[in-house]
């Protein structure tokens, strides 16, 4: 039988508007059940007026192509998209210790993604920004995982909303088996947050298509806390923090994927959305507390009230070139709301099967960066003999 694809796989032009976007929750259940969907409104600003959008996909949605008499597609076969980054890097590695067949899809990039090809996974090129990529990298593939987002540098929509529509557009007309999705814990609560806004649409729009999927919300990355903070304490440079209360329940991304993996094997997981969280939430003060106390030493710290980054956020909005770093500095409305990002994990570990003891304290995953930092400085200062290494 020849496959078929939908007549259009990528957002209408009139959704490609360079100008502020200020998301809605829209895109209602009976927008997107069918191929013929009535487009759902979302309004955005231009300046100081304000313009009625439409935030939708026309494509149409096929129901899933029998592929008999073809090679049946193995369920071990799975496509990992956004790979390169710091929960994709650890999907991909999870994924080959447990004996999937991983392929990776991959921008094409000047330095290529050689350190997945040495794990032994299998890299395609394709972009999300460009529909027509996508295709050729799902043929012969059964789970999808998608933890791709876009780059600081361009519109948090080009790949965060219409990349994915035409992603998993193309899931359902190929028909892919399963396709899980990584989301933010309370999205649905924050419409002012482009980001978090565009993540709450596209939840939505993946249960319409009617693909067998998961979604996964998350709350944060103990990764992230690294660079952020632990780096900047040992090299005695400035941290940045804020005055704001929100607090945040870290999780390792190790961890996030062996959970990610029990769920994929679990068929009454299906169609399910599930919140990870770390066992406890924490302010940035408390992180930067115990980075100090585990270095050593005293930061350096440089509080940023959140009243700045709110007036600074309103400034960018003034201009067209800016509307993307006002889009990314949304998050401070979010600091300033008292938000706690955690839920209660019990029912989502007696769902799994999973035992919370297994799961990395913040705690514990500083005390080991800093204890294996330190000692290579140790070792470092020992081997050259100089006397101005500092930690």
């Amino acid at each position: 039988m020849a496959l078929r694809f939908p007549t259009q796989l990528s957002t209408p032009r009139h959704l490609r508007h360079r100008g502020g976007l200020s998301w809605t929750r829209a895109l209602a259940p009976d927008a997107l059940g069918s191929s013929h969907s009535s487009p759902p409104p979302a309004s955005f600003r231009t300046g100081k007026s304000r313009v009625q959008q439409l935030v939708t996909c026309t494509a149409q949605a096929p129901g899933a192509v029998n592929l008999a008499p073809g090679t049946p597609v193995r369920p071990t076969s799975i496509l990992v998209v956004g790979a390169t980054g710091t929960l994709g890097r650890q999907i991909v590695r999870r994924a080959l210790d447990e004996g999937y067949d991983v392929r990776c899809l991959v921008r094409p990039r000047p330095a290529p993604a050689d350190f997945l090809r040495d794990w032994g996974a299998t890299v395609v090129n394709a972009d999300l920004s460009k529909p027509e990529t996508i295709p050729a990298t799902l043929v012969g593939i059964h789970t999808v995982i998608d933890c791709a987002t876009g780059r600081p540098e361009e519109p948090i929509k080009t790949v965060d909303w219409e990349g994915k529509v035409a992603l998993i557009q193309c899931a359902k007309a190929m028909g892919i088996q399963k396709y899980v999705f990584f989301s933010i814990h309370n999205c649905e609560k924050h419409p002012e947050v482009p980001l978090m806004e565009i993540k709450y649409c596209t939840e939505k729009f993946l249960k319409e298509t009617g693909l067998n999927h998961i979604t996964i919300r998350l709350c944060g990355f103990m990764q992230g806390l690294i660079g952020q903070y632990a780096v900047p304490i040992l090299e005695e440079k400035s941290v940045w923090g804020t005055d704001a209360p929100t607090r945040i329940a870290y999780m390792d991304t190790q961890d996030i994927a062996r959970l990610t993996f029990i769920a994929l094997r679990k068929e009454n997981i299906n169609g399910k959305l599930l919140t990870f969280a770390g066992p406890r939430a924490w302010t940035t003060q408390e992180v930067i507390t115990l980075c100090e106390r585990l270095a050593g030493q005293d930061a350096n710290v440089t509080t940023v009230p959140v009243s700045v980054l709110r007036i600074t956020r309103q400034l960018t909005r003034l201009f067209e070139w800016t509307n993307d770093v006002a889009d990314r500095l949304a998050f401070s409305e979010v600091l300033t709301s008292d938000t706690v990002f955690s839920v209660p994990m019990t029912e989502t570990y007696n769902l799994l099967g999973a035992d919370p003891k297994d799961i990395v304290t913040l705690e514990k995953y500083l005390q080991d960066y800093f204890a294996n930092i330190l000692k290579k400085l140790k070792d470092l200062k020992a081997q050259s003999k100089q006397t101005d290494i500092f930690f």
